[in-house]
């Protein structure tokens, strides 16, 4: 398969189910959120020591794959035994899981604190900000356009990279700065 098709050449894209749209379509700037989301967290695995963070991050690329074949499905035609692209309800309690216990090794927050750090964590707040967006565009689709578990699953995404973030400054050694 060749990595070019010549088909967006006039601007236009396709999404999953053979419908053409222009390139700024909303949806395709939701899935494109998301893709940059998802280069943020490989550019953070790529500085990363922790092993487990690491871990926890490459589940979190893999998810996010399946979330932007979601939102360029928009007639559901992705069937529903295709698991690898599916977002459930196990997945947002896993996110759940993971906040709750890194929070538990994190002094409690008693201000804002201001994004920055080490490498990595100033990398995690980056990439908060991208989910962020990335859920700002979700929402701009409707309310019947996702799944609804698409949009938990990205809030509950932002809460971790900020929760992501702090420990591998913590883990680092950095300072986290009031505001």
């Amino acid at each position: 398969m060749k990595i070019y098709t010549r088909t967006g050449d006039g601007g236009d894209t396709g999404l999953f189910d053979g419908t053409r749209v222009p390139k700024n379509d909303p949806r395709v700037d939701a899935y494109g959120d998301v893709d940059e989301l998802n280069a943020w967290l490989g550019f953070v695995r790529a500085s990363m020591t922790d092993s487990r963070l690491s871990g926890m991050l490459e589940h979190i690329q893999r998810d996010l794959f399946a979330l932007g074949a979601r939102l360029a499905d928009p007639s559901h035609k992705i069937a529903g035994r295709v698991t690898k692209a599916a977002i459930t309800p196990d997945d947002i309690a896993r996110l759940e899981g993971w906040i709750d216990s890194l929070e538990s090794e994190l002094p409690p927050l008693r201000r804002f604190i201001l994004a920055g750090g080490s490498a990595g964590g100033a990398a995690l707040h980056v990439a908060r900000t991208v989910c962020r967006r990335a859920e700002r565009a979700i929402v701009g689709l409707g309310p019947d356009a996702a799944e609804p578990d698409l949009l938990v699953y990205i809030n509950r995404l932002s809460d971790l990279l900020f929760v992501m973030g702090r420990s591998a400054n913590r883990q680092s050694g950095a300072v986290e700065i009031e505001w």
